[in-house]
């Protein structure tokens, strides 16, 4: 049976120009051969950031709402291209007649010819003078997007006729190579949609002016096991334990009691200074470097109270940091309740 053809979706900025792309294909790549001047030359040169982007990844994994956070940053934005025309819009944003030179758009298995035309694809922009691309690949973990699937009840664009779990596991085997391709890998498992519109805004600005870093502290308890998303984790089972105090067991370390009893021991305000002096030091350069996002895994036996009162005073000591959002995660606070 022969696939059907998938048909490009526009959000409203797009709407014109793609049906134009391909009537304006043969004019762009005629005008691409003539010299540039050097006003040209500097107008690529300078200022562009990240001009076109790409994003790509799982289905389910928020690519409608990345594009959106693109789209309020002023990108053109065309989601579901076909894969040969990428090219060809790419070349048209480089044009002095461009009348918006930034440009995302999301390419993925809905298209069937996507797995096996875009890795040259990719390669052509990546030597294209003045584009700057930049490669975005979302993803989220199996139990995430199964969840989601169930709650939209739509059928997955893969194979439509297949379980959604095995369409999800063929569909991670085949992305694998595009996936190591990618500049950017984001994780939406536990992210609500702010914070991946978060995300995207700091990428951007990462690539035009200066990142703003998503910092995550997540407390958890080492006997549920480390989480998988962390970039650093740090052990704090060594500091007094409110577990074995009668009257505080059933509280947890947002509570004002426990959060006393721990400042009470020299142990705990201590190593706490030590921890916020070394993420101030560390957190700067992760920012310096692009990063998008930081998660910074704070462990103890149980995860409700050690742990979480070190997340929470953490976010305070941490929440005036240049161009840093901080939150907070406790992932076992409500285990063994």
């Amino acid at each position: 049976m022969t696939p059907r053809r998938s048909t490009a979706k526009r959000t409203p900025r797009a709407a014109k120009g793609v049906r134009l792309l391909e009537r304006r294909a043969t004019k762009s790549k005629a005008s691409s051969r003539r010299p540039r001047t050097a006003k040209a030359v500097r107008r690529h040169r300078a200022g562009r950031g990240a001009g076109f982007i790409v994003i790509t990844g799982m289905s389910g994994a928020g690519k409608t709402h990345a594009i959106r956070a693109l789209e309020d940053l002023g990108y053109y934005c065309v989601d579901n291209l076909p894969t040969p025309l990428i090219p060809v819009l790419a070349d048209l944003s480089l044009h002095e007649e461009s009348e918006n030179p930034k440009v995302a758009v999301v390419v993925d298995v809905r298209e069937r010819r996507f797995i096996k035309e875009f890795p040259p694809v990719w390669r052509r922009l990546m030597t294209t003078p003045g584009l700057n691309p930049m490669l975005v690949f979302l993803e989220a973990s199996h139990s995430s997007l199964l969840r989601r699937f169930s709650e939209t009840r739509r059928p997955h664009p893969l194979m439509p006729d297949q379980p959604i779990s095995e369409a999800l596991k063929e569909e991670r085997r085949i992305l694998g190579r595009i996936r190591e391709m990618a500049d950017q890998i984001v994780d939406s498992s536990d992210l609500s949609v702010h914070e991946l519109r978060q995300i995207f805004h700091a990428m951007v600005r990462g690539r035009t002016d200066r990142a703003r870093l998503m910092l995550t502290f997540e407390s958890f308890g080492f006997k549920h096991g480390v989480p998988l998303d962390a970039d650093l984790v740090f052990d704090c089972r060594f500091l007094p334990n409110p577990h074995f105090v009668a009257g505080l067991r059933a509280q947890t370390g947002k509570d004002a009691a426990v959060g006393a009893y721990m400042r009470r021991h020299p142990t705990t305000r201590d190593f706490t200074q030590r921890l916020a002096a070394f993420l101030r030091y560390v957190v700067p350069h992760y920012v310096s470097e692009g990063k998008a996002y930081l998660t910074v895994a704070i462990g103890c036996t149980g995860g409700r109270h050690r742990s979480v009162y070190l997340a929470e005073t953490l976010k305070q000591e941490l929440s005036s940091l240049r161009n840093v959002s901080t939150r907070v995660r406790h992932r076992d606070l409500a285990r063994d309740a």
